[in-house]
């Protein structure tokens, strides 16, 4: 993996809280940053008040329209009408959608009429360097006010709507990151110029990965396969590829971790109720020792709290630290570190298809809880393509239906299809770009569009 840049070559890599979907893969970049430090556009030090309100005002919009969603009779309506307009469009027949949307002209109307962003972008302009972005509305502050870097925005799913393309995009001077073909070929018809789009790939934690050559990631996977194909019928049909990909002869008689399942809620704590329907379904496996949970609140004491209540009203106080484990930290990026940390004994990832798709390249399967938004649609297809994952059955028979699927060794089949077929080198790729070395990217399988 690409060591951290000195000081004179380090990139401004900046996020924006909502959500873990556009910190998570900045903090995969963390060690391109200058001094390693995340900047986050709408909490920034120093940030003036009128741009603070702008970005709070809308937050609250989401969020409204969010709850709104719980009200009976109207409430699904309305959400579903505020997603049509964020919608991603059919991508057939192929066509010019270069035309800026409602939601590009009000953001465009924000950044040149209220300045919305010069004071960040003139603050970061002082020390020019390569800007890496993880959501849209900085990188088009960075055009709009003629930062003197170079502007790198990196796409966190697998499609992506209008909205993360500017109001000229034929003129646009901001290079995109794409992490899939399909957002490559997107863009293009949204207007960028080819030589601006470049296949890099999702930029996946070093500390999971171990370099270009995989250590630790292959290392993870052959424990991993252990405990998903306890009958060895995975590896009876597919040996060669195992030996192939994974380099080894034979796997371990045991792992060094009993089956582990990984249950993530997303940023809001949504879903949190499928876990914990799950974890109590599971509870008889989880007592005798079969399996391990680990239950993801990231940085919500609540659900914390909520999956710790939900563990003794399932009779498994005793097991809490031990079967049953409950992931949480005061801040996101302590929480990706803990993540990262567990994901490298999971053995399967239960999550809604957000940006964690892209971890199916780890070689870990995801069972997708139901998607929340056109773009996790979208992820949803890319995931079921690769071949690494399978939408969730009644949580209330975890119990019956996962174990079938391990006994089968149908996850073990996932996981190789994940490490496979999933592009793996997105981190090494920026970084490689960044410094100025394109031709030494590694390549994203042509074959993966859908």
């Amino acid at each position: 993996m690409p060591k951290k840049l000195t000081a004179a070559t380090a990139a401004w890599v900046v996020a924006v809280d909502m959500g873990y979907g556009h910190q998570r893969p900045a903090a995969s970049l963390r060690h391109l940053a200058y001094r390693q430090e995340i900047i986050t556009a709408n909490t920034y030090p120093g940030i003036p008040r009128e741009d603070s309100k702008i970005w709070k005002d809308s937050r609250k919009f989401y969020d409204f329209i969010s709850r709104f969603k719980r009200y009976p009779v109207i409430g699904e309506p309305v959400y579903k009408l505020y997603d049509k307009l964020q919608e991603i469009p059919k991508f057939y027949p192929r066509r010019d959608l270069s035309k800026p949307t409602a939601q590009v002209r009000v953001i465009h109307d924000l950044i040149v009429r209220r300045q919305w962003g010069k004071h960040l972008i003139d603050k970061l302009g002082k020390t020019p360097r390569p800007l890496i972005a993880t959501f849209f509305t900085p990188a088009f502050m960075a055009e709009a006010f003629d930062y003197p870097g170079e502007i790198y925005l990196l796409a966190t799913d697998a499609d992506v709507s209008r909205a993360w393309v500017g109001y000229q995009p034929q003129r646009s001077r901001i290079h995109y990151l794409a992490p899939t073909h399909r957002v490559a070929e997107r863009l293009k018809l949204y207007g960028i110029r080819p030589d601006f789009i470049h296949l890099t790939g999702f930029p996946l934690p070093e500390e999971n990965i171990g370099g270009p050559s995989l250590k630790i990631l292959k290392s993870d996977l052959v424990q991993r396969l252990v405990n998903l194909d306890p009958a060895k019928k995975y590896l009876e049909r597919y040996k060669p590829l195992i030996q192939r990909h994974l380099g080894i002869t034979r796997l371990p008689k045991k792992s060094n971790h009993p089956l582990t399942v990984t249950f993530a809620v997303g940023g809001a704590g949504a879903q949190r109720h499928i876990g914990t329907t799950a974890m109590h379904s599971l509870r008889g496996l989880i007592l005798d020792g079969t399996l391990r949970m680990v239950l993801v609140a990231g940085i919500h004491n609540s659900v914390s709290a909520f999956f710790r209540q939900a563990a003794i009203r399932s009779g498994l106080r005793n097991q809490l630290g031990k079967g049953v484990e409950i992931i949480f930290a005061s801040d996101k990026y302590g929480y990706f570190q803990k993540f990262n940390a567990a994901l490298r004994t999971t053995d399967i990832l239960w999550t809604k298809p957000s940006e964690l798709s892209f971890y199916c390249a780890l070689g870990i399967p995801i069972i997708m809880a139901p998607p929340i938004g056109s773009q996790e649609n979208f992820n949803r297809t890319w995931l079921r393509t690769v071949g690494a994952s399978v939408s969730q059955y009644a949580p209330e028979h975890t119990n019956e239906w996962l174990m079938d699927w391990v006994q089968s060794g149908w996850f073990a089949d996932a996981a190789m299809q994940g490490f496979v077929e999933a592009p793996i080198y997105g981190t090494y790729n920026i970084a490689q770009l960044i410094q100025g070395h394109p031709e030494r990217m590694k390549s994203v399988d042509a074959a993966l569009q859908f």
